[in-house]
């Protein structure tokens, strides 16, 4: 899992923040990317794709995230900017501002497949499941989000936010047909089956 760190560590980098996002597919909500800093020498404990986790395993490696990362910090783009700029350039977004959120400086960049245009920058597919640092961005973005959309349970009561997260299931698009939309709802998806 830590390999490709390795091999970028030995050619004079110092710092790599992993960056991932959790939210692109969601009719509701925000995108939310995470951008980490692990410790150089660090060994790796993530060992599965965070989207194969249960809900108690990413938290559980979320709070180790934070004790053991030097950096960490979320961006979010919200629904409204995913309408403006479609979710590609909206999670963009997000990302630079995550970067930006960190509180530390670092001298490269792996993102899971997402081109941000910077100097020293990797966007490799599936680095989730293959670089630690992304792996345990994703994890943070993740958990983020979820809780993001469970304090959308509380402000929007005819939507079960807390279980779909705003992803489109059956039960999503009943609520939406019942209920109509709120201003979470992403306009520019399509938010009813079969349009």
């Amino acid at each position: 899992m830590d390999s490709l760190e390795k091999e970028i560590y030995s050619k004079g980098y110092e710092r790599i923040v992993g960056i991932d996002e959790a939210g692109r597919g969601p009719l509701a909500g925000p995108v939310v990317s995470a951008a980490v800093i692990l410790p150089k020498d660090i060994r790796p404990f993530i060992d599965i794709d965070s989207k194969k986790l249960s809900e108690k395993e990413r938290l559980n490696l979320y709070n180790i995230i934070l004790d053991k990362a030097i950096a960490v910090s979320a961006g979010f783009a919200s629904p409204e900017e995913i309408d403006q700029l479609n979710i590609l350039n909206a999670t963009k977004l997000a990302s630079k501002r995550a970067l930006e959120n960190l509180k530390v400086s670092f001298d490269f960049v792996i993102t899971d497949y997402l081109d941000l245009s910077l100097k020293n920058q990797l966007s490799l597919r599936k680095a989730d499941e293959t670089v630690h640092c992304v792996a345990a961005a994703s994890i943070i973005a993740k958990v983020v989000r979820d809780r993001v959309m469970l304090e959308y349970r509380d402000i929007y009561p005819n939507f079960s936010f807390h279980r779909h997260k705003g992803y489109p299931t059956a039960q999503h698009y009943r609520e939406i047909k019942i209920f109509g939309i709120t201003p979470i709802h992403r306009r520019s998806f399509k938010l009813n089956r079969g349009e």
